[in-house]
């Protein structure tokens, strides 16, 4: 048995919308980007909008530019560094072993016993 209600499968809003309901589209105006693949892809702005130097490519998600011949590079990814890569970075192993020979000698004059 039905419920009655005469509505059934629509919403607030729903209907046909048309231009005189929704205001005139503004213009518009679709750019070409390339990316380092060669996807091509067109976004549209409105004419009066800044145009963007670069635009991310939806299918492999590298940077893309207005200029076909010359896209953007793709940016360089940095592997992850330990601590220990930073800390080798700033001293040398002169250095490291004169502050750990400084370390025990502190240890050793302390006195409490080391375990």
């Amino acid at each position: 048995m039905g419920s009655g209600n005469a509505i059934r499968g629509s919403r607030v809003g729903a209907g046909p919308m048309g231009e005189a309901e929704r205001g005139e589209a503004a213009p518009r105006v679709r750019v070409s980007f390339w990316c380092a693949n060669m996807h091509e892809t067109r976004p549209s702005f409105a004419s009066d909008a800044a145009i963007p130097e670069h635009w991310d490519c939806p299918r492999c998600g590298l940077p893309a530019g207005q200029d076909e011949a010359n896209p953007p590079a793709p940016p360089r990814n940095e592997p992850y560094k330990t601590h220990l890569a930073y800390v080798k970075e700033r001293r040398s192993d002169k250095d490291g072993a004169q502050i750990l020979a400084e370390a025990l000698e502190r240890l050793r004059s302390s006195s409490r016993p080391i375990y």
